[in-house]
């Protein structure tokens, strides 16, 4: 996973975690542990592995054209900036498509420096495409997805009491909640501990949600 860790920024690597996590905790959580057989257990993994893996794949594809639309924004910026009439709409155009705390900090020098290194790009390092780096990215989100899924239901695998099995794959689901919530909290700078518990509690309530609503 470190290799796809070059791609993948890591709230996106947390985001996607998180989601398989959600998606197969929908799925488990959803059981009848008082009538359920060893063969609709089987069942309930075997569903949840598949929508978790047709998820990852439809979060993959969604990743790619979050990348194109990103690099056409660009492109009609740069476009904007060779095709400004005057150098004061040029900055405008660079200082609204770069973050606000950029922007703020940014003054008419910088902003002409961009405008020069724009100037100097050829149109086609600009022009919207995807690269293979873009699909590394997909087929890890793709992964993580999937992965994400065995912890929660890998106790329904190797436990022959349902309950049991049931009971572990929550404790299981809610640890990594928590710990994905930790590691977002030291990525974002926010309290780790208070963040880890916001996560567990927001993960259990859009599965009741989900359940509730009959997903």
């Amino acid at each position: 996973m470190r290799l796809f860790g070059r791609v993948l920024e890591p709230v996106e690597r947390l985001s996607e975690i998180l989601f398989g996590l959600i998606m197969a905790l929908t799925i488990t959580c959803a059981v009848s542990v008082a009538t359920a057989d060893r063969v609709q257990i089987n069942h309930m993994v075997i569903a949840a592995l598949g929508c978790n893996f047709a998820w990852g794949i439809i979060d993959a594809g969604m990743y790619l054209m979050a990348r194109l639309g990103e690099r056409g924004h660009d492109f009609l910026i740069a476009k904007g900036v060779r095709e400004a009439p005057d150098l004061k709409s040029a900055h405008s155009i660079i200082a609204n498509g770069l973050p606000a705390l950029l922007a703020s900090a940014f003054g008419p020098a910088h902003l002409e420096l961009i405008r020069e290194k724009i100037n100097q790009m050829s149109p086609s390092d600009v022009r919207p495409k995807l690269t293979a780096r873009d699909f590394l990215g997909a087929l890890g989100i793709c992964i993580l997805v999937i992965l994400s899924t065995l912890p929660v239901v890998l106790p329904f695998v190797v436990l022959e009491d349902v309950r049991l099995a049931l009971r572990a794959s929550n404790a299981i689901a809610i640890v990594l909640l928590f710990a994905c919530g930790f590691l977002f909290a030291r990525y974002a700078g926010l309290q780790p501990w208070a963040t880890g518990l916001t996560m567990v509690a927001v993960g259990v309530a859009l599965v009741s949600t989900a359940i509730a609503l009959g997903g």
